[in-house]
């Protein structure tokens, strides 16, 4: 009787177990995608886009040569990328551009036709940093640059002469005639500032420092890029008169510092930073106390009829969604024209008055597919960099949008934030797409395949000079912390170093890196977001072995032997 012993693959062998790409499936659903924007376009008045079908053809054309070149460079640069972001994407601007023709419409204006120029310029901008951005980790080289870049943008339209105020608030700067809005591609600076900082000093946030009691608080130079960032909402909120940014940019931080750490106490810290500063703005300055009050008293006549910072434009908005009960009136049967700022802040009620509750759902649930997409990239990814990058970005969309909506059925105060992907305003189209480019690269990382085979003489003695790395700058750091009389940093339990035998089958992954062990944290909180069962594939990095973690080491310095191999969701099985 025979039976089948499982040896290890001898040096030079490989094992490849190569994933789809699935461009394929990609191409299928940006071809539904563009039929959903293109037949709203249509839709809206069918008897105009037959007479004058020159707009139709502009934005369906726009639209798809954009997403067309997208998927193009995939083929090229990112073939393993996430198929169903880049249609995701497609289809909520594609709704968006037939929502701002459509009132358009009704006002005579012609922004539609400057959202479509932005739309192509956005495309354009996904397509260039795709190609740029072959590996996602650089961007943890630029990550205080990143921060600079952030302040810079946010103080652009502080600058007299070239900052413009527009209703009350100071956000935009004049170029040429055209007005563009610099703190919708700071929350992308700030995105990766956070991820680089958080990646790398998340073990000195959770353990160096002071412990009072049950409570462990950091130091003061580990929590002071927290405390920037109050300091940066609440300064946003105080001198450009945007309440919708510091929610925005203190929301993010919190949620990547959640990411992190797992430690729910940040998150009620944060808040509670949050209500006080307002509490105190709303007492100091009285745009601030109009706004509140316009909230919590919209249906008063004398608020109502208030101007500047009156309830108008909510209780409009909220009749609008109302009319709309559950499946609409129709598109362009509706009069989202009486509500002001229906093309931009309040877009989402207009579509609830022409879709109703089914379709406005709808509209919700691709929002929420974009954002799983984005999550379960983070997932895949084995550095703690693009794990809280990835979620962190999406993340965001989330909370842009429940922001969004909890200002327009006055469950939040109105803060004039835009609907991703579908608001008009070229800057924050052109930030959403610069999103979804990032997306895509730190996807194709989790997927693209790997070539597994033994160790070398080369991972062997890369090995080495890690470890002792590695207990060097774990001297150094107990060193530092007990100077600064503060708590040592706790070693793990002293185990045996696991030994790297020769015939070990190792992954030898560009895309791996000896942060895997320092992304567990993260890859619990998102597993917990995402309500993954603790046997997912994120979860089998987190739990993986010293043992394991020890041969990915190893297999990180050999670099990429070729295109073959197991998924990068596998590593850790193909690895064992």
């Amino acid at each position: 009787m025979s039976s089948t012993v499982n040896a290890a693959p001898e040096r030079g062998t490989e094992t490849p177990v190569r994933p789809r790409p699935r461009r394929i499936t990609e191409l299928l659903l940006l071809l539904v995608a563009l039929v959903i924007g293109v037949g709203a376009n249509i839709l809206v008045d069918p008897e105009r886009a037959q007479a004058d079908p020159r707009h139709i053809i502009m934005s369906g054309t726009v639209l798809g040569v954009g997403a067309l070149l997208v998927h193009v460079v995939l083929w090229i640069r990112a073939r393993y990328a996430d198929p169903y972001l880049l249609p995701l994407a497609v289809a909520l601007n594609g709704l968006g551009l037939a929502m701002i023709h459509r009132i358009d419409l009704s006002t005579n204006q012609s922004a539609a036709n400057t959202q479509v120029v932005w739309t192509g310029v956005a495309m354009l901008a996904c397509c260039v940093v795709l190609w740029l951005l072959k590996d996602h980790r650089r961007l943890r080289n630029v990550t205080y640059i990143m921060l600079l870049l952030s302040a810079v943008l946010l103080l652009l339209p502080m600058i007299p002469g070239l900052g413009v105020e527009i209703n009350g608030a100071r956000l935009w700067i004049s170029v040429a005639g055209r007005t563009f809005q610099p703190g919708e591609i700071a929350k992308v600076t700030l995105a990766i500032f956070f991820a680089g900082y958080l990646s790398t000093n998340r073990d000195l946030i959770l353990l160096a420092g002071r412990k009072i009691g049950p409570v462990r608080l950091p130091r003061f130079r580990d929590i002071a890029p927290m405390l920037a960032a109050w300091v940066i909402a609440i300064g946003v909120l105080v001198l450009q008169k945007d309440m919708g940014t510091a929610i925005m940019f203190f929301g993010l931080f919190l949620a990547m510092v959640y990411l992190a750490t797992g430690r729910l106490g940040w998150i009620v810290l944060g808040v509670l930073l949050m209500a006080v500063g307002g509490f105190a703005a709303s007492r100091m300055f009285s745009h601030v106390a109009l706004r509140l009050d316009a909230w919590l008293d919209a249906f008063n006549p004398d608020v109502y009829n208030r101007s500047p910072g009156g309830s108008a434009q909510i209780v409009q908005g909220l009749f609008g969604l109302a009319s709309g009960g559950l499946f609409g009136q129709g598109l362009g049967q509706g009069r989202p024209d009486l509500v002001s700022y229906s093309n931009s802040d309040m877009i989402i009620t207009a579509f609830g008055e022409e879709l109703g509750l089914i379709g406005l759902g709808a509209i919700l649930v691709m929002f929420l597919l974009f954002a799983t997409r984005g999550l379960r990239a983070a997932l895949g990814t084995r550095d703690a960099f693009g794990k809280l990058l990835a979620a962190g970005l999406s993340s965001l969309m989330v909370l842009q949008l429940l922001v969004v909506i909890g200002g327009v059925t006055r469950l939040l105060p109105l803060t004039g934030l835009t609907t991703p992907f579908m608001s008009a305003g070229g800057s924050s189209l052109l930030s959403n797409w610069i999103i979804v480019a990032i997306l895509l690269a730190i996807s194709h990382s989790a997927r693209r395949p790997v070539v597994t085979g033994p160790a070398t003489d080369e991972d062997l003695a890369t090995f080495e000079r890690r470890l002792r790395a590695r207990e060097e700058r774990r001297d150094d750091e107990r060193t530092r912390t007990d100077g600064a009389d503060a708590a040592p940093v706790r070693e793990p339990a002293t185990e045996p170093t696991p030994s790297l035998s020769r015939t070990t089958s190792v992954s030898h992954d560009a895309a791996a890196s000896p942060g895997a062990a320092e992304s567990a944290s993260a890859t619990e909180a998102i597993s917990r977001i995402t309500h993954r069962s603790s046997g997912s594939a994120g979860h089998g990095a987190t739990g993986a072995s010293r043992s394991d973690r020890t041969r990915g080491d190893a297999a990180s310095s050999s670099g990429e032997r070729g295109a073959s191999g197991g998924n990068a969701h596998d590593q850790e099985g193909g690895t064992r």
